[in-house]
């Protein structure tokens, strides 16, 4: 009887580490972030500054993300949560509650 308990213990505690383990494929990007494959490193939020009090749209990022010589970009909602690190290579654009940019900035 107690080898029972034994194996049933030991069969839920690989199952347990098995469901920890992680994969090598990569993750899916995240919405409203785009990526694109130039050298550029560098993100220059002045040639971004058109689209202030525009919509935020997906192609409107694009734009953006281009004119700025940044290899990604974001849209930032008002409740979004960030993280607080900060990547020379990425745009921010800030909107208001009606989707409309406010601010324009690289990090």
């Amino acid at each position: 009887m107690r080898w029972k308990y034994a194996s049933s213990g030991l069969i839920l505690a690989a199952a347990l580490l098995a469901g920890c383990s992680s994969t090598s494929e990569p993750s899916s990007p995240v919405q409203g972030a785009t990526t694109a494959d130039t050298s550029q490193s560098r993100c220059d939020a002045a040639g971004a500054q058109f689209a202030l009090g525009k919509p935020a749209s997906p192609a409107l990022l694009d734009q953006a993300r281009v004119k700025a010589g940044a290899q990604t970009a974001r849209v930032l909602g008002p409740n979004d949560m960030v993280t607080l690190e900060y990547r020379s290579d990425r745009l921010n654009l800030t909107t208001d509650q009606a989707a409309i940019v406010t601010r324009v900035n690289c990090g």
